[in-house]
């Protein structure tokens, strides 16, 4: 019964991934964007897809495994390599696009985070940023059985802790600490973080529903799993 569950889990997860990615693609601005960021751009195949929806003519990107670093840069993306917890090495004002995707819930300073994303921003730049959703359908269950929230259970390198319905429940996770999630934030944290930092919001979207349909986060998105924010400066 437990691997049927997983199995039907991981397909609608796996949808779920594909409806936030097109999340983001619709925000991206085609006409307004020459230079670009990923901050956290793996190995810059999803930076790429980005990067020709928004019609960017210079892409780069920060990363801070070397061999995912590697294998952007062998794409043609300007990559340095660097820890997004410390302060961005890029001068004021330098792009017109930051993206960051599934990464501010591993940093562990997001003032900084945020605040450094403004910097290095042109004026009436934007960022889109995307992350999972504390107050998801599925994370709100758990905590109503006295479980982990699912996005708040890989705290170990031994496996995920405290959430018995968990996907990868009992197994160790051969992962660097940057992997694992530091803070969670609601539709309403994340808008009230960015307006504080000066931004303007100027849409938000939700992905996936578990264990539902994905298509109700387009209705409720408020509970939906992936949370995905763009926001400009002035």
């Amino acid at each position: 019964m437990l691997n049927i569950f997983r199995d039907y889990f991981l397909k609608l997860v796996d949808k779920s991934v594909k409806q936030n990615q097109n999340n983001i693609l619709k925000f991206t601005d085609p006409y307004n964007t020459h230079t670009m960021i990923d901050l956290g751009c793996d190995d810059g195949t999803w930076t790429l897809q980005v990067a020709t929806e928004a019609r960017a003519q210079e892409v780069h990107g920060v990363e801070i495994v070397k061999d995912r670093a590697k294998l952007a840069q062998e794409k043609g993306i300007k990559i340095k390599v660097s820890d997004l917890n410390q302060k961005i090495e890029y001068e004021d004002c330098s792009f017109d696009f930051v993206l960051s995707n599934q990464v501010i819930e591993h940093i562990k300073d997001t003032d900084l985070f945020v605040s450094e994303i403004y910097r290095i921003l042109k004026p009436n730049g934007y960022t889109i940023i995307s992350t999972e959703n504390l107050s998801s359908t599925h994370n709100i269950f758990a905590l109503m059985l006295g479980f982990q929230p699912f996005s708040m259970t890989n705290f170990s390198s031994k496996g995920t802790i405290g959430n018995p319905l968990a996907l990868w429940n009992d197994k160790p996770i051969d992962r660097c600490t940057s992997w694992q999630h530091n803070r969670l934030f609601s539709i309403k944290g994340l808008q009230d973080l960015l307006k504080k930092h000066g931004f303007i919001i100027e849409g938000v979207k939700t992905a996936g529903y578990y264990p539902l349909c994905g298509f109700i986060s387009n209705i409720d998105s408020i509970h939906g799993h992936w949370l995905t924010i763009k926001a400009r400066k002035p």
